[in-house]
């Protein structure tokens, strides 16, 4: 016999973490950063086939001041990518960052000079969109995974030990010239 069961009906139970994750998860609002084909993919993600707005998201922001997620959208040239820093800054905390496609997660078949091979050089990623390009139901999938990063953040104290907790990780890790398998 649990609580749940002696609460009268339409009583809620949660954390202050869960309900602060609920809002925060259900008011993200994207940032657009189309840069090439992929571009024509974020579009039509927020088009009436597949309406991003179920998920709160179906206002594509223009001004970074407004934005929560930086979608970046195809390749980055060297010339871009000061500018996307800058908008990246520019965007109020917390924010995240999605890398659509694969010219924007590792540079793609534009393995030259101009093209930044991977956006992560510039700015952190939270999340990875494979494909050339991605299709719309890829990205809302995207979208639900963020969705669920944003839920299940920790706030206050509670973060401040996930950092310290991940930050001992990374410089307990071995070295990538060191491991073996498929690496090498």
């Amino acid at each position: 016999m649990g609580l749940e069961e002696q609460l009268p009906a339409g009583v809620l139970l949660g954390s202050v973490e869960n309900i602060l994750g609920y809002m925060r998860k259900a008011s993200l609002w994207p940032a657009t950063f189309g840069l090439a084909c992929c571009a024509i993919e974020m579009m039509t993600t927020g088009a009436p086939r597949y309406d991003a707005a179920r998920f709160g998201m179906e206002v594509f922001r223009a001004s970074p001041r407004q934005a929560d997620l930086m979608i970046v959208a195809g390749r980055v040239s060297q010339k871009m990518a000061p500018v996307l820093r800058q908008i990246y800054d520019q965007m109020p905390n917390p924010k995240w960052v999605l890398a659509m496609g694969v010219c924007a997660s590792s540079g793609g078949m534009f393995n030259n000079y101009a093209i930044v091979q991977g956006v992560d050089h510039v700015v952190p990623v939270d999340m990875y969109l494979p494909g050339c390009p991605p299709r719309p139901e890829m990205l809302l999938d995207a979208f639900l995974k963020i969705h669920d990063q944003i839920q299940n953040m920790k706030l206050g104290a509670h973060k401040k030990e996930l950092q310290a907790e991940q930050e001992a990780a990374a410089l307990t890790a071995a070295p990538t010239i060191e491991m073996k398998g498929l690496l090498r």
